[in-house]
């Protein structure tokens, strides 16, 4: 029966040193943190116009009286991001994949992606969203949805899906031409080597960045208020409009990150993996 091992007792000192450090550095993290936030807090508060800001901004009351109807309003936020989200993927998916085209005969499609990525990616999300909300239904054209929220949707869509489609195209980049040859040389078409080797690669990689854009676009949803649809934002600043306080806003901001942090603390987390598995694929 082989001897059970146990450490020396240079490594339990070492292990002790180790605790011992740890600790104190867990104390003098937690006192900076506390004094920084302490010190920030009293000096906003002790200035001369705090009194002003928190009856204006951060009033209990308003909170509770625009809560319903700011929920209520957050709800077609939430709604725009789950029906967008999915289309944005599927729309730059396919216009990452035309911009690599290669075929003589989709030169015009190439052509069109490039066209799009350019246009969408230069106009402001905010301009857009009014220019579609509002121009489409007054067009009067039969057959198409006369709704200023569908519309504003759209808008998202095509805004962010010029930016996701930039995302998908450095994945697709960044893999090594290696694979497309190696593709080749087992008998794959460009086609077949896109769908089963370079795209699942390529999508893996830039999970990521593409979880940082839609943090974004779940913030964006916010914009659509700009063409008077009845979303958490402009919830808020109708009732602030009637009541003259703006505590409505703060409560849509506080909304916007509980929904949001999630989202982000899970993007780093998928981050510092891609790192470590990067690392010890290079080990």
């Amino acid at each position: 029966m082989a001897a059970t091992w146990t450490p020396s007792e240079r490594e339990l000192e070492r292990r002790r040193l180790r605790q011992r450090l740890r600790r104190r550095d867990l104390v003098v993290a937690t006192t900076v943190t506390l004094v920084v936030f302490v010190g920030l807090g009293l000096g906003i508060t002790s200035t001369p116009g705090w009194d002003a800001v928190q009856e204006l901004f951060f009033n209990g009351f308003h909170a509770r009286e625009s809560f319903d109807a700011v929920l209520e309003g957050f709800w077609v936020n939430v709604k725009l991001f789950m029906i967008c989200e999915p289309v944005i993927l599927a729309l730059a998916l396919a216009v990452a994949l035309a911009r690599q085209a290669r075929a003589a005969w989709l030169v015009p499609l190439r052509i069109v992606a490039v066209l799009y990525t350019d246009v969408f990616r230069g106009i402001p999300t905010i301009l857009l969203v009014i220019l579609l909300a509002f121009g489409m239904p007054a067009l009067g054209l039969q057959g198409i949805p006369i709704s200023a929220t569908f519309w504003a949707g759209v808008a998202l869509v095509l805004s962010y899906g010029a930016y996701v489609a930039e995302v998908f195209r450095s994945g697709i980049e960044s893999i090594h031409p290696s694979q497309l040859a190696s593709a080749d040389a087992l008998g794959l078409s460009r086609a077949q080597a896109m769908r089963h080797v370079v795209v699942p690669q390529a999508v893996r990689r830039v999970v990521p960045p593409l979880l940082n854009d839609f943090v974004s676009l779940q913030k964006d949803t916010a914009l659509v208020a700009s063409a008077g649809i009845l979303d958490a934002v402009f919830a808020a600043r109708n009732y602030g409009n009637f009541n003259f306080n703006y505590t409505p806003l703060v409560v849509v901001a506080c909304f916007f990150v509980v929904m949001t942090v999630p989202l982000a603390r899970l993007t780093d987390w998928l981050q510092r993996r891609y790192v470590e598995r990067e690392r010890a694929g290079a080990r």
